[in-house]
């Protein structure tokens, strides 16, 4: 369909002065973005007026789809009584505090207090930033290193990025900085050795984590921070004991589990929490994306009444505890959260992810068997099907052909929007609100999608 020459030039006009993030720069500069105008339900719609299901939920995060009125209002009625507010020098918004209450009814039960930011980057980036306070605090002045792992994503911050294991994170920018290490990514399916069970490779993967552990010394090493499934790294699913040899190690070396949660938080995996799915007992925890279902930023840390005592206490030899953000606990996001939080309580979120994912997962599995899979994989609401050149190989494609690329833009032909992520895996997650029908309708534009994309690189 042809772009009536106004709306042309409108949209030059907008992308001519748009930095557009995660984006080749120059190619944006030729192509212009993709531009979305309306949301309804689990749809988008584009300047043209063309709908797509929104199959990654924007960015992992519109879990009660585009237009729940009730978000809408509870930002209204917030913007009307109180548009802002801080929680700097012993004020905070009501709402804040409601909503920190609130999270502590759902949180794992080990944690006890909260801090709130805007972003899952900014609380990853206050973990560390507490671990190293608390370190100090309890005279372990060494103790900084954080590890954390291939294919994790924690965020684009200094040090988030540093710990994101993803060169497009890093390259040009001067990261990693050298106080972040990478231990193994937990993929049995790319990196497990010939005839190696789960149960052996989780052993292997404890034991190389102990290894570096080791090496570097112990009395250094701050915290490992991990997703219970990596989202942005292929959609990995950890082997079933994976997490729990892993923090074995954490607790013989006295080291902090930081479980980011950015992504699983809230239902996305069949359980309120990924920390509850695959038995992490985490000393802190981060949360953003669904806590809002993305209508307003705002993320939070959560943490132990361990490491709050010994923030507490060096708060009062230092003077004050340094750290927050000028829209920390700010009021319309924290209202939108409540709300949101409400909503999952009303519908029973968790019971209809586990009444609904079956039809997804069970649908991404009949692909299995076409030439160009080599591997899906799942839990809950979020999925990944793994594209290779050699099945009986696992040979992948090389990265110069863009094959995941391509099949996710064969299917937003198809009017589904979906995102190809490193190793040409295609990343699916649904708003929770999802039918069985829309899954069905999101299976059979891959299909077509995965059809189209086996003929070019046949």
């Amino acid at each position: 369909m042809d772009t009536p020459n106004h709306e042309k030039n409108m949209t030059r006009h907008d992308w001519e002065y748009y930095l557009s993030p995660f984006t080749n720069l120059q190619s944006i500069e030729q192509d212009g973005p993709m531009v979305i105008t309306k949301g309804e339900g689990i749809y988008v719609y584009d300047q043209h007026g063309k709908q797509y299901i929104e199959g990654l939920s924007g960015l992992w995060c519109v879990s009660l789809g585009f237009s729940e009125k009730r978000l809408m209002e509870a930002a209204q009625r917030q913007i009307e009584t109180l548009p802002y507010y801080h929680s700097f020098g012993g004020k905070a918004p009501d709402c804040s505090l409601k909503l920190a209450e609130r999270l502590m009814q759902v949180a794992p039960k080990q944690l006890s207090r909260v801090i709130f930011a805007n972003s899952g980057s900014e609380s990853n980036d206050t973990a560390v930033k507490i671990a190293w306070y608390y370190n100090n605090a309890l005279g372990r002045t060494q103790k900084k290193k954080i590890i954390s792992r291939f294919f994790g994503y924690h965020g684009v911050t200094i040090i988030s990025g540093s710990m994101t294991g993803m060169s497009y994170a890093q390259e040009g920018f001067d990261l990693p900085l050298p106080v972040v290490l990478h231990a193994d990514c937990p993929h049995h399916y790319r990196y497990s050795e010939q005839g190696e069970s789960e149960e052996a490779f989780a052993d292997r993967m404890a034991a190389n984590l102990e290894k570096l552990i080791l090496s570097e010394g112990p009395e250094t090493i701050a915290a490992f921070i991990a997703e219970p499934v990596q989202g942005a790294g292929g959609v990995i699913i950890p082997p079933t004991t994976y997490f729990e040899k892993v923090q074995a190690v954490l607790r013989k070396y006295d080291i902090l589990m930081i479980a980011d949660e950015v992504i699983c938080g809230f239902a996305r995996t069949g359980q309120m929490f990924g920390s509850q799915t695959f038995n992490i007992v985490p000393d802190m925890m981060t949360v953003a994306k669904q806590l809002s279902s993305g209508y307003q930023p705002i993320s939070a840390l959560i943490i132990s009444d361990s490491i709050y005592d010994a923030l507490r206490d060096q708060s009062q030899n230092l003077g004050l505890f340094g750290h927050g953000f000028t829209y920390s606990g700010h009021p319309v996001p924290a209202a939108v959260a409540l709300e949101t939080l409400r909503i999952y309580e009303e519908l029973d979120i968790v019971s209809r992810v586990g009444e609904v994912s079956p039809r997804l997962q069970q649908g991404l599995q009949e692909f299995q068997h076409h030439p160009l899979v080599g591997h899906v994989r799942g839990v809950g609401l979020v999925a990944a099907v793994e594209l290779i050149r050699d099945k009986s190989t696992k040979e992948p494609f090389d990265p110069s052909e863009k094959v995941g690329a391509y099949l996710v833009q064969r299917a937003q032909e198809h009017g589904l929007i979906i995102r190809a992520l490193a190793g040409d895996c295609v990343a699916f997650c649904p708003p929770l609100i999802v039918s069985e029908q829309e899954i069905d309708q999101i299976i059979e534009r891959f299909g077509h999608a995965l059809q189209d994309t086996a003929k070019a690189f046949a």
